[in-house]
């Protein structure tokens, strides 16, 4: 196995013509590399989440696992999910601690498989607009007190990848799902403080809201 890997960031890309999002597109993806992605933690969640008080987390999309060991070494009790499994094995592989649960889920299609959580993260996960009762059920597992991040790259990083980001839930999107109840923290563009994506990613949109807890 490398001891770095390959790639920029943790980002999981907008579907491709040979990637199309599907569970074995990315299985064939995961295989194609020892390790497809760093293992360093995603900027915006140290960012927003250091200062809350550790408890039970949701991360959606985890791949190979960095921000899933990041908040599991701060206390959290983690729920990482992935559609691919051959990212799921990796990232156990990697980290078997019993205070990560490591699953093979798709949740564009299925029901989330943890409610009622603390902190529901979900970073560079795209939501096709068609599908974005998925983006209900992530606002939906949070509990109360809790809080929810979604972050994206900035929409110019993303176009420069020959993507369209108005076919995807944003970040900022998620403000009209939230309902009654809650209180935006976060909702702005920021540097990442490292690009990714070959440079392309300079920017990151970042969106915060906590559910409240009466």
């Amino acid at each position: 196995m490398a001891t770095e890997n390959s790639r920029p960031d943790t980002m999981t890309e907008p579907s491709r013509p040979d990637d199309p999002g599907t569970a074995e597109g990315w299985d064939a993806r995961y295989s194609s590399a020892d390790r497809l992605w760093t293992s360093d933690v995603n900027p915006a969640l140290v960012a927003e989440v250091s200062g809350i008080d550790p408890g039970t987390a949701l991360d959606v999309g985890s791949g190979e696992g960095a921000d899933a060991r990041w908040l599991a070494d701060r206390g959290w009790q983690v729920t990482a999910l992935d559609i691919s499994q051959v990212a799921v094995d990796r990232a156990r592989e990697i980290d078997p601690r019993p205070s990560i649960t490591w699953l093979r889920a798709d949740v564009i299609a299925d029901d989330v498989p943890a409610t009622g959580v603390d902190l529901v993260t979900a970073h560079y996960f795209p939501i096709p607009k068609e599908n974005v009762d998925a983006a209900r059920r992530l606002v939906d597992a949070v509990g109360p007190g809790g809080s929810l991040l979604v972050v994206a790259h900035a929409p110019e990083g993303v176009r420069a990848h020959g993507f369209d980001p108005d076919a995807y839930v944003q970040p900022g999107d998620f403000a009209d799902l939230l309902g009654d109840g809650w209180d935006i923290v976060t909702d702005e563009t920021r540097e990442r403080g490292k690009a990714a994506g070959g440079g392309h990613h300079t920017h990151d949109v970042v969106f915060r809201a906590r559910r409240r807890a009466d």
